[in-house]
């Protein structure tokens, strides 16, 4: 009897990922709002962005489309090892939309691209409920994905991720920094941790100089296991930036915004600088988490590799006219935000100064 060979016996179970589509099949639904064109089976997810309906909150007049794509990185080790995949869609979410919020775009909707060694729908379905959740979140639509099993590519248990996101924002809105100016108020808005950078040095002082267990607890983090403390979820800024910008239709008070990624904040700051401005930081004016100072003590690490490297408890940064700092501040406290006033800008070269 001939021995006929099946793509499950290479490596790749396409029931498997039958059964995790049916499984993920609600939790994606729940992302859709009125413009989604949901088709069972359909080879693209479809957006409506043109309408009349009064059924829509808004019309765009002349509306910009905004795209970003990004990952997670080696913060994903971290998931497998502690055998935790609720919080890494988040990171996913975040990561993108984040960044197009700077330019003053509503995220519309996303895709993600998952890749593993094997396909196992609970996990996998667990990691596209978090992604799920962080949309709804930020008020977009899961419209479309993707999950690839490659075990001669990935090992066993590792995976990898990645995001695609699509926003719109009217072109006399964006804010790209143009406007700021000598005198504007800088604030700060506080990080949930290390956010989803500089993992391969965090895990290296943790893991590999320290000899630290992902589940071992830890009096720093409050009795929190080190894995914990480095899976805190990547904050999502969306819904109070885009309803503090709401609140001003015709002013332009906000004169420029930075997500505080890989670079921190003196490599992301001055994306938003003119050339004859810079942004002096005052470092004291901020609390952040105990894994920064966990991680410079542990090193030890240098504290302006720890600036270039991470986002020292700054996620993401507002450039402000003066005259309405105090209640912008105010309206972002008032959605929740940690806010801090945490520098200002002055005449320069177009470098972040932190003192």
């Amino acid at each position: 009897m001939t021995d006929y060979l099946t793509y499950a016996k290479s490596g790749v179970d396409i029931d498997a990922n039958d059964v995790m589509v049916e499984r993920i099949r609600s939790s994606v639904q729940s992302t859709y709002g009125p413009r989604v064109i949901d088709i069972h089976g359909g080879f693209a997810g479809l957006f409506r962005l043109d309408y009349d309906e009064k059924l829509f909150k808004k019309n765009y007049k002349n509306p910009v489309l905004a795209a970003c794509t990004d990952g997670v990185g080696t913060k994903m080790l971290v998931a497998r090892d502690m055998k935790k995949f609720d919080t890494v869609g988040f990171d996913l979410v975040a990561m993108n939309v984040n960044d197009m919020l700077v330019m003053g775009a509503e995220p519309l909707f996303f895709l993600d691209y998952l890749a593993v060694n094997k396909l196992e729908p609970a996990k996998v379905a667990e990691i596209v409920e978090s992604v799920s959740a962080a949309c709804r979140l930020a008020n977009c639509a899961l419209i479309g994905g993707e999950t690839a099993e490659m075990p001669d590519i990935y090992k066993k248990e590792d995976f990898d991720m990645a995001g695609f996101a699509v926003g719109v924002v009217e072109k006399n809105k964006i804010i790209n920094g143009s406007n700021v100016k000598n005198g504007d108020i800088i604030l700060g808005l506080a990080s949930s941790g290390l956010h989803s950078n500089g993992y391969a040095l965090a895990r290296h002082i943790c893991f590999k100089k320290l000899g630290l267990k992902v589940n071992q607890k830890m009096d720093e983090f409050g009795g929190k296991s080190i894995g914990e403390a480095l899976l805190a979820p990547t904050k999502i800024y969306v819904r109070p930036i885009i309803k503090l910008l709401s609140q001003y239709k015709t002013k332009h008070v906000i004169h420029g915004m930075a997500h505080i990624t890989g670079g921190g904040l003196p490599g992301n700051v001055p994306r938003v600088l003119p050339p004859k401005c810079d942004a002096v930081l005052d470092k004291s004016s901020w609390k952040k988490e105990p894994i920064f100072d966990f991680l410079q003590e542990n090193g030890p690490v240098e504290e302006e590799e720890m600036f270039r490297v991470f986002n020292m408890g700054i996620g993401y940064v507002l450039i402000v006219a003066p005259d309405f700092a105090a209640s912008v501040a105010k309206k972002l406290r008032s959605f929740g935000e940690t806010v801090y006033k945490i520098g200002a800008i002055r005449r320069g070269t177009g470098n972040v100064i932190i003192k």
